[in-house]
């Protein structure tokens, strides 16, 4: 897409531009993303959601009411090609004229690479340096996202290579399963707290430019969010805490940012992709995982099949939960984000305790 990405300083610069009649028409990609923005027009307006809740975001059909939404969009905010790659062409053809907004080249955003393989490291991800990178994710300073979501990781593709040789040798895996990728960084960036920080002064920036009469709530609605966020923070790293240490596998690799967040890393993945089924390969090398380091926790997510599951878990007594990282269940609004980021915490903390 040819727009060029909305940054905070662009959009505070055109507070001058003509005052709306009503707040703009914003449409939003997936229901996480559309918790943060309907946070900042709480009490302003109410934004659009094109894919339905409990849909896949990664192939999508329209249905006209999400067309019409887009169609009449003043402003487009979506996560970026990585994740609805069908989405570029519906927006160019449906909604030419609005602001684009994409959140995974936005100014702030922390970005992690795609990781290699079934079997995963501790602290391997992003530019390998682990430890740094997990107190940036948490900081929810801009200054702290700047310095990592574009300066390190922008130049990093050599680095992800080596990880792939170097650590886990199953390049044939790596390659296979990466059937949704689009680039290198994996998109499932919403699911770090820091990043959702980052984003909130930045959709206030966006809808304060579209409407300037309304920027003061905008930005005071985000700067409350953002105080929100870090009280969920806090209760999340204590519910976390006595947990840390248990191995678990997850179904599909979408939660290094959630890992990375709350220094909990995931031992493996029974797929890297959500579009295939993984190998009997890739499942032996997961039970052999499973086996050797005693993982006690193996989790599913709501759209993929039981019986992959079951295949995994065959002669092991580890437990079973489901993920759920768009909140397929809940209610789309301002409240989801936060059940989403509290739901995966319960729900693994549930699972790894020893009771």
């Amino acid at each position: 897409m040819s727009r060029k990405p909305l940054t905070l300083a662009a959009a505070t610069a055109l507070i001058a531009s003509p005052l709306w009649a009503e707040a703009p028409r914003v449409a939003i990609d997936i229901a996480p993303v559309h918790s943060l923005v309907a946070r900042v027009m709480e009490g302003v307006g109410a934004p659009d959601l094109v894919v339905a809740p409990g849909a896949s975001p990664h192939d999508y059909s329209l249905r006209p009411s999400e067309a019409s939404a887009l169609q009449e969009a003043d402003i487009v905010i979506w996560m970026g090609e990585n994740l609805t790659p069908w989405m570029e062409g519906a927006v160019e053809t449906l909604a030419g004229d609005a602001t684009v907004l994409t959140l995974l080249e936005a100014e702030g955003t922390t970005l992690l690479e795609f990781r290699a393989g079934a079997l995963f490291e501790a602290h391997m991800h992003g530019t390998g340096e682990g430890d740094d990178h997990g107190h940036d994710d948490h900081g929810h300073d801009d200054h702290g996202h700047d310095d990592h979501g574009h300066d390190d990781h922008g130049h990093d593709d050599h680095g992800h290579d080596d990880h792939g040789h170097d650590d886990h040798g199953h390049d044939d895996h790596a390659h296979d399963d990466h059937g949704h990728a689009h680039g290198a960084h994996d998109p499932h960036a919403w699911l770090s707290t820091g990043n959702a920080a980052a984003w909130l002064n930045i959709i206030a920036g966006a809808m304060s430019s579209a409407d300037p009469g309304n920027a003061g709530a905008y930005f005071a609605n985000a700067a409350a969010a953002r105080a929100e966020l870090e009280a969920l923070t806090a209760e999340v790293e204590a519910m976390l805490a006595p947990v840390r240490g248990q191995g678990f596998i997850v179904f599909h690799d979408a939660y290094q940012y959630f890992e990375e967040s709350f220094d909990l890393p995931a031992s493996g993945a029974i797929s890297l992709s959500d579009a295939t089924d993984p190998s009997p390969a890739r499942i032996a090398e997961i039970q052999a995982r499973v086996a050797e380091q005693g993982v006690v926790c193996v989790l599913s997510e709501p759209q993929f099949d039981p019986g992959i599951v079951a295949a995994v878990m065959d002669g092991a007594e580890a437990r079973t939960a489901v993920l759920d990282p768009l909140g397929s269940t809940l209610q789309p609004g301002p409240a989801l984000y936060g059940e989403v980021i509290r739901g995966l915490a319960e729900t693994l903390a549930a699972c790894l305790s020893e009771g």
